[in-house]
C-alpha cells in the first residue's frame, strides 16, 4: 500500500458528475469513479443552511495526483467551491490497490 486515496466529490446533477468522472478516469487521474445519485446535502452557505439534492462521486486515486484532480474538477464544475476531499485508504485488497496505482501511474 502506498498513497492510495478515496476522493469524494459532489456535483449538482448526474450529468455533471458523469462529465467529471469520465474526465478523471479518461485522463487516468482516477482508476475508478462511482456515481451515486440522489444524495441529500445539508450545508451552511451564504449565511444560511442549504438543503440540496446532489450527486456524489467516489473516486479511487493516489494522493500524488490530488493537485491535478483538484485543478481538473474545478475546470469542469459548476460550483464556485466544489467539495473535493481525499481520505486515505488504510487497508484493502493488495491486488485492487496495485491496480489503482498502476492505472493512475503518471
Amino acid at each position: 500500500m502506498g498513497d492510495e486515496v478515496i476522493v469524494l466529490i459532489t456535483a449538482a446533477s448526474d450529468s455533471e458528475a458523469e462529465k467529471i468522472a469520465r474526465a478523471l478516469v479518461g485522463e487516468r487521474l482516477a482508476a475508478c469513479a462511482n456515481i451515486v445519485p440522489g444524495v441529500r446535502s445539508l450545508f451552511f452557505w451564504e449565511g444560511k443552511t442549504q438543503d440540496e439534492r446532489e450527486t456524489l462521486m467516489i473516486c479511487k486515486s493516489t494522493l500524488s495526483l490530488m493537485s491535478k484532480i483538484i485543478q481538473r474538477v474545478r475546470s469542469l464544475h459548476s460550483y464556485s467551491v466544489p467539495e473535493i476531499i481525499a481520505l486515505p485508504i488504510i487497508a484493502g485488497s493488495p491486488e485492487y490497490l496495485a491496480w489503482v496505482r498502476e492505472t493512475t501511474k503518471e
